[in-house]
């Protein structure tokens, strides 16, 4: 059944219509998306959010904070008892006690902040309240919304060309050479389909770690299965030559059987669920890593987060709209890791940024949605300095690179702080996607969290930040005034 049918669509609207009318009568409450493709850095951006929220920390970019109108914020029981609270205090242990980052966001996860601040002036002063519920999901799961509208011989041709995309050859290799010698006519054989589907898992594990760095192909649960995992709604695979029809008990029969389950039981129930309720959303982007891999990786990342955005509801939100189908009012997109790169290329990053997202961010706004783009690092690992070889001047970055780091002839012990000097962005942004930049030319250590230590009083230090705070402001800012 097509999810926008109305029967799909009803039961979101009846949930939509109880929580936004208890948002007008009872508490206002704000549900942010957070999201992003794999090790864009969810995960971090998250829990930074928290503790600056919670400890608050000075954060010039934020009104409430800079105005001295926030009061508190605190964690409270999150409203979804089916949804897994996001683990605030193990990962800022991990940061700041182990000095090593979080593990990476596999499933959905959710919390929610009791934030009292004080209303700006003007009529409406005074104490305010807000609920901030934050759901933080693998921007991989995103992309399977675009299977919802497609039928398992379009996903599977679709799928079969995108191997002949440039650089695919060698990693689809093995999983072509499997899908060859099957027969979609043939008899419906379980330990086949389970065989054909593990190579077909083993080519998107490929197109995961390879050099792109972007992994488009969905299903995107095949990679994270969570409680799914060998499940027959997560044991199908493209196949090659079907024919018109497909007969039910013939292996594409159960192909697309289980592809219709996967749709039905997984992708479905994450859009009615979750995403649907959705009123603002982040999307966090690893470019400097695309940039590094070569045009061919921005190119793959410039088509993931047009479907990303494709994907969202979004647009400006009336009182029937907030009630009956809310919809995303305000989307940012956030390079991510601009630690990375000395601050004099930070603009240049959010331009290239901008550049990716030129096409969805026109599609947006005529929509009536807010489209924003920032170049952050929501925990700073790196703090800036000059280095001097010869008459040579480099602007650098120095900070502690993880354990078992190569620049250059050097390994590092995990323990040695370095400066770094890591290239340079073009100024003029399409000349990275012209092949300006050579692939591997860049140097991007991966960086331990820096030190942190408690202050006087034993309460947690602060986590160093870079435009963490814009960032804030352009999505709850306006919620607190």
């Amino acid at each position: 059944m097509p999810l926008n049918s109305f029967a799909a669509r009803a039961g979101s609207a009846v949930k939509a219509f109880a929580e936004a009318s208890s948002d007008f009568l009872i508490q206002p409450t704000l549900r942010l998306g957070v999201t992003g493709l794999a090790r864009s850095g969810k995960t971090v951006f998250t829990t930074a959010l928290i503790h600056h929220l919670v400890e608050t920390h000075a954060l010039p970019a934020f009104a409430p904070a800079q105005e001295g109108r926030l009061r508190r914020a605190r964690l409270v029981p999150q409203p979804d008892d089916d949804v897994p609270r996001f683990p605030f205090e193990e990962h800022f242990a991990a940061l700041t006690e182990e000095r090593r980052w979080p593990r990476s966001t596999d499933r959905i996860s959710q919390f929610r902040l009791a934030i009292e601040y004080e209303r700006a002036s003007g009529w409406r002063s005074g104490p305010g309240s807000l609920m901030l519920d934050v759901v933080d999901y693998p921007g991989e799961w995103l992309l399977d919304l675009a299977l919802i509208e497609q039928s398992y011989t379009t996903w599977s041709r679709a799928t079969i060309a995108g191997t002949r995309r440039a650089g695919r050859a060698a990693m689809a290799a093995p999983w072509l050479a499997m899908l060859s010698g099957l027969d979609p006519n043939g008899p419906l054989d379980e330990p086949l389909a389970e065989r054909a589907s593990g190579a077909f898992k083993s080519y998107l594990a490929a197109l995961r770690a390879g050099p792109e760095a972007v992994a488009t192909t969905p299903p995107g649960r095949f990679l994270m299965p969570g409680d799914l995992a060998g499940s027959p709604a997560l044991t199908f695979a493209p196949l090659d030559r079907l024919p018109e029809t497909l007969a039910p008990d013939s292996l594409a029969g159960l192909m697309e059987r289980r592809f219709e389950a996967y749709k039905a039981k997984v992708v479905e129930p994450f859009f009615r669920d979750h995403f649907q309720r959705v009123d603002r959303q982040i999307v966090l982007v690893d470019v400097l890593a695309a940039v590094d891999a070569g045009p061919a990786a921005l190119a793959e990342l410039e088509e993931a987060l047009d479907s990303v955005l494709l994907s969202l509801n979004i647009g400006r939100n009336s009182l029937l709209s907030r009630l009956f189908a809310p919809r995303a009012d305000r989307v940012l997109f956030a390079a991510t890791k601009a630690d990375h790169l000395h601050q004099t290329s930070h603009d240049r990053l959010d331009a290239l940024l901008r550049l990716l997202v030129s096409r969805a961010m026109r599609r947006t706004e005529a929509a009536g949605a807010r489209v924003g783009t920032v170049a952050l690092a929501s925990v700073r690992a790196t703090r800036e300095t000059i280095v001097h070889e010869g008459d040579a001047t480099f602007r650098a970055v120095t900070g502690t690179p993880e354990a078992g780091e190569v620049v250059g002839d050097e390994t590092f012990d995990g323990f040695s702080e370095a400066a770094i000097f890591p290239g340079e962005l073009p100024a003029r942004p399409d000349a990275v996607l012209e092949g300006a930049v050579e692939p591997g030319s860049l140097r991007f250590p991966r960086f331990r969290p820096p030190l942190v230590r408690p202050d006087g009083f034993g309460r947690p230090g602060h986590l160093p930040q870079i435009r963490l705070d814009r960032a804030m402001q352009f999505l709850i800012g306006d919620r607190l005034a």
